[in-house]
């Protein structure tokens, strides 16, 4: 109010020192690098900053507020502020906001559990001169919105078909053990039942299984 004071003074023709005096006569101390730092226009990055830290400060209770500055630099864009990931980041410093880091998952590639890695009982010769001859087992996994996903799968080596499989949310044993029950079921409804001792159940996945395992 003092400062726009001396402005409107100003506009009136008076000189800013003359009103600075009127004041001084008033008891108020105004001093005349206030009034030009009031006057002066701020610069455009000033007056960016102060917009983005504005936008961050509104986000302090929101689940925003824990964004990296990837995302971040995103949300910002949606809501019309478009700013370059080092201007964010040096605001977000400023802000406070420091964001949550995940640390990169390592997916394991074998059971665990399961013991000595198996044997190789094809001698990596992956061929077979009918079905239910060979069937060989592994895993993969994805990720997923909600983690990961395990999927066990038996291929019958002569048709190149998937005869059984499994999926879960953990590794374990179980995951390359539970898909040779369909695999078995699935056999006997089309008719194709596995014959004892003829089928040799090969896996990479660390399951124990060997010829005979499976009858």
């Amino acid at each position: 109010m003092i400062v726009a004071f001396i402005d409107q003074m100003k506009k009136e023709g008076f000189a800013v020192e003359s009103a600075r005096h009127v004041l001084r006569e008033q008891g108020v101390q105004v001093a005349a690098r206030t009034y030009h730092h009031w006057k002066k226009v701020p610069a455009t990055r000033t007056m960016t900053d102060a917009q983005i830290l504005n936008a961050l400060y509104e986000l302090r209770d929101a689940p925003e507020s824990l964004y990296g500055r990837r995302k971040m630099v995103a949300h910002l864009r949606r809501q019309g502020h478009a700013r370059a990931h080092c201007t964010v980041g040096r605001l977000m410093r400023l802000a406070g906001m420091n964001g949550i880091f995940r640390r990169r998952t390592t997916v394991r590639t074998t059971i665990p559990g399961s013991g000595d890695r198996a044997p190789d009982l094809l001698n990596r010769n992956f061929t077979a001169e009918a079905s239910n001859r060979v069937w060989v087992a592994d895993f993969t996994y994805a990720r997923t919105g909600s983690g990961w996903v395990y999927v066990a799968f038996i291929v019958d080596v002569y048709s190149q078909r998937i005869v059984g499989w499994h999926a879960q949310t953990s590794r374990g044993v179980e995951l390359v053990r539970i898909p040779r029950y369909p695999a078995l079921w699935e056999r006997d409804r089309t008719q194709r039942p596995v014959v004892r001792g003829e089928l040799t159940h090969h896996s990479d996945a660390g399951s124990k299984s060997h010829r005979g395992e499976i009858h």
